[in-house]
């Protein structure tokens, strides 16, 4: 999902091949002889251990296989730390009301989309995070933030492998990265390119929704122009909403909104300043796509960002009551 619809409607013709296949709800045993992918990323220590188990058996309900594709550990080994931890699908803590919404970094191993997969090949997970429903523990959404950065210098980010970027040109490799924890419940994701240009997101998780901070920093030679940015809402997690259709899809201002099957629930992100808003249907997502103004050497540039779910078929009045909370202002720093 790269560029602007125009320029990827050639790609699109394609690429229109794509798996119909649900993820699995209940991890299932899989051949000894599984393999783990090449964004395999191997836990640090036994906390490290412990923590990806968390997140990808308790929360995400992730198979044995896709735990493997994750961190590259052999199935035996995987058995023995679920069992040692004691982690069993499911098994979490209730979220209270009024607590912030569920979001932690997800961690890899089941591809986020349904479909178009050969665009998406290789998904980093330095760039996502799941937000959790709050109606349903098994259902989330992954919030890529961001999936793409333009610039007058090309595409000068991408968080997958698709079509080249300034650095694959180059045959420069960019290191992974993770998320890290900021202040209370936020989450932080940072990067420095080898140009110097850094970027970062931070995710802000609240009772009734997720606020959203992106910056970016030009250390370059060289003013930077057409910082045009992708932010994509992934719904392959949530079934309710991973109809792979746009009649499904709201479009108003900066904000863009998908419903349930039943009609009576959505969910809603925006970023601002806006460049435009759309979908694809294959994968399904939502795009809300910002754009950084202009960036001088030294300067940093700031974008906001707001996600968050509704109960209700009012979705006009909810984007109205959204729009008075003034969440286009300027966040807290880090």
């Amino acid at each position: 999902m790269i560029g602007r619809v125009p320029r990827i409607a050639a790609i699109f013709s394609l690429l229109l091949g794509w798996s119909l296949a649900a993820r699995s709800q209940t991890p299932e045993p899989v051949p000894e002889s599984a393999k783990p992918t090449e964004e395999a990323r191997p836990p640090k220590d036994e906390a490290d251990l412990r923590r990806w188990l968390e997140i990808m058996v308790a929360h995400h309900r992730f198979s044995l296989e896709e735990v493997q594709s994750a961190t590259g550990l052999d199935l035996s080994a995987i058995r023995q730390a679920l069992e040692r931890f004691d982690i069993v699908p499911g098994k979490t803590p209730s979220r209270e009301a009024g607590n912030p919404l569920l979001v932690m970094p997800y961690p890899g191993g089941r591809h986020p989309r349904i479909g178009f997969l050969d665009g998406a090949i290789r998904p980093q997970r330095e760039t996502k995070v799941s937000v959790f429903s709050p109606w349903d523990p098994e259902s989330y959404v992954v919030l890529d933030v961001p999936e793409a950065i333009w610039s007058n210098l090309g595409l000068t980010y991408l968080a997958h492998t698709h079509v080249p970027t300034v650095w694959t040109e180059q045959d420069v490799e960019l290191p992974k990265l993770e998320w890290h924890r900021g202040k209370g419940d936020s989450w932080i994701s940072e990067r420095r390119l080898p140009n110097g240009i850094e970027f970062g997101t931070k995710v802000m998780p609240h009772a009734d929704h997720v606020r959203m901070e992106m910056w970016l920093v030009n250390r370059s030679e060289a003013k930077l122009t057409d910082l045009r940015v992708q932010n994509c809402v992934l719904l392959k997690g949530a079934p309710e909403f991973a109809q792979q259709t746009n009649e499904n899809k709201v479009f108003s201002g900066p904000y863009a909104a998908c419903h349930s099957s039943q009609g009576d629930r959505w969910i809603i992100t925006a970023w601002d300043p806006v460049d435009q808003v759309w979908a694809n249907p294959p994968c399904p997502c939502l795009h809300s796509d910002p754009r950084f103004p202009d960036c001088e050497v030294g300067q940093t540039q700031r974008l906001q960002g707001w996600f968050s779910f509704f109960e209700g078929t009012d979705i006009h009045g909810e984007i109205a009551r959204i729009e008075k909370l003034g969440w286009r202002q300027a966040t807290t720093s880090r």
